[in-house]
C-alpha cells in the first residue's frame, strides 16, 4: 500500500488547514473579547429562566427525600415520590401540566461571557421551545433573529425583547427561507449560532400519509434545517468559526405512536449533525444535536397530554418533575459557548 508524503520540509495540506483554522480561532476570540455591556434579564412568561449568576457563587443544593413506599401509577393522583418534601418543585410542575398550565421552574442559570455580543438566529422561535431559546440568548447578551410563520405570536415576542429580531418567513418555502436568513443576517451584522429548532409533531396514522402529506411534513421538519445551515456557512466562515444546534427528538428512540413522517425526519437530524461536523470542522464551525424528551409546552399540553400521557412520564422518567422549554435552552445555550469549543458531531438527550 503506497501513502503519498508531502516532500521534506514542505507544509502538509492538513497542517495549512490546521494553520488557517488557528489563525480564525484567534480572530474570533478577539472580536469576542472585546467589551460589551452585560445584558439585562428579560422577564417574560412561560418556563422562566433567572438572571445569569456570578459563576464563583455558590448556589443553594435541594436533597430530594428518598420515597419509602412504590410509586403509585394512578395518573390522577401524586404517587408518594411527587410530594415528598424535598420534591415540593417537581410535584407543583407535575400539578400544574395536569391543570393545563406550562410548569413554572426557576434556573440559577449561567452567564456565558463569550456568547455576549453574538449573532444568533433561531429557526422556529415564536413559540415553545424556540421562544424560550430566543430568550435565552437575549439574556446573554446576543444579538438574535428568529423565523416563524406565526406572525402575531413573533411580533409579541420580539416586542418585548431588547435585541430581538423577528422575521415572518413560512420555511417551506426554500427561496423565502433564504430570502430571510439573508436578511437576518444583515440585521445582526453576521451570524455566529444557528439553532434549527423548526418542527410541526402534529400526529398522523402510517395509512393516512399521502405522498402530499409526506413532502408537507419533511419541507417542515428536514429541509429547512438543511437550507438554512447552507446560508450560515459563509458568514460563519468570514468570522472565523461558529455553531449549529439542531434538535431532534426523543420520540423516534422511544418508538412514539402516530408520528411516523416527524420520526423520519428527526431521526434524520443525528446523521445531518455527523456529517455536517465532519465537513465544516476545518472552518472552526461544531455542529451538535440536542435531543429533547416530552417537553410541557403550551401546545403539548393542549393537545396531547392526558392520564395515559401523565403516568407514562412518571414511569419512564428517572428524574420526578416536568421537562420544561427552559432545560432545553440551558443546553443550547451550552453546546454555542466557548465552554463546548471542543464538542461537536454529538447528541445531548434531555429526557429525564
Amino acid at each position: 500500500m503506497h501513502f503519498a508524503q508531502a516532500a521534506c520540509g514542505d507544509p502538509h495540506p492538513r497542517d495549512e488547514a490546521a494553520a488557517t483554522g488557528a489563525k480564525r480561532h484567534a480572530a474570533r476570540a478577539s472580536r469576542l473579547l472585546q467589551n460589551v455591556p452585560t445584558p439585562t434579564y428579560p422577564i417574560e412568561s412561560g418556563a422562566a429562566m433567572s438572571p445569569p449568576i456570578d459563576p464563583g457563587a455558590v448556589s443553594p443544593v435541594r436533597t430530594a427525600t428518598p420515597a419509602s413506599s412504590p410509586v403509585d401509577m394512578t395518573p390522577t393522583t401524586a404517587s408518594p415520590r411527587e410530594t415528598s418534601a424535598g420534591n415540593a418543585e417537581a410535584a407543583q410542575a407535575i400539578d400544574d401540566a395536569r391543570h393545563g398550565h406550562v410548569p413554572q421552574v426557576e434556573f440559577a442559570g449561567a452567564s456565558f461571557r463569550s456568547l455576549r455580543g453574538q449573532g444568533v438566529i433561531v429557526t422556529g422561535g415564536a413559540s415553545g421551545i424556540g421562544a424560550e431559546i430566543v430568550r435565552g440568548f437575549v439574556a446573554q447578551g446576543c444579538m438574535v433573529g428568529f423565523l416563524d410563520r406565526d406572525e402575531a405570536a413573533g411580533d409579541a415576542l420580539a416586542a418585548g425583547l431588547s435585541g430581538a429580531h423577528f422575521q415572518r418567513c413560512d420555511v417551506a418555502d426554500v427561496p423565502a427561507l433564504q430570502a430571510a436568513m439573508t436578511t437576518l443576517i444583515a440585521r445582526l451584522g453576521g451570524v455566529d449560532v444557528l439553532v434549527n429548532n423548526v418542527g410541526n409533531d402534529d400526529r398522523h396514522a402510517v395509512e393516512a400519509v399521502t405522498p402530499a402529506l409526506f413532502d408537507e411534513r419533511i419541507a417542515v421538519n428536514l429541509r429547512p434545517h438543511f437550507f438554512a445551515t447552507q446560508a450560515v456557512i459563509g458568514p460563519m466562515r468570514e468570522r472565523g468559526g461558529g455553531c449549529v444546534v439542531n434538535i431532534g427528538s426523543a420520540s423516534w428512540k422511544n418508538k412514539t405512536l402516530g408520528l411516523s413522517v416527524y420520526a423520519t425526519a428527526k431521526s434524520a437530524m443525528s446523521g445531518f449533525t455527523r456529517s455536517l461536523a465532519r465537513e465544516l470542522g476545518r472552518d472552526a464551525i461544531r455542529v451538535n444535536c440536542v435531543v429533547p424528551g416530552w417537553v410541557m409546552t403550551q401546545r403539548q399540553i393542549d393537545r396531547w397530554l392526558d392520564a395515559a400521557g401523565e403516568a407514562e412520564m412518571t414511569r419512564a422518567q428517572c428524574l420526578d418533575g416536568r421537562i420544561v422549554a427552559g432545560d432545553i435552552a440551558h443546553m443550547v445555550m451550552f453546546l454555542a459557548a466557548d465552554t463546548a469549543r471542543m464538542i461537536t458531531a454529538q447528541e445531548f438527550v434531555v429526557d429525564a
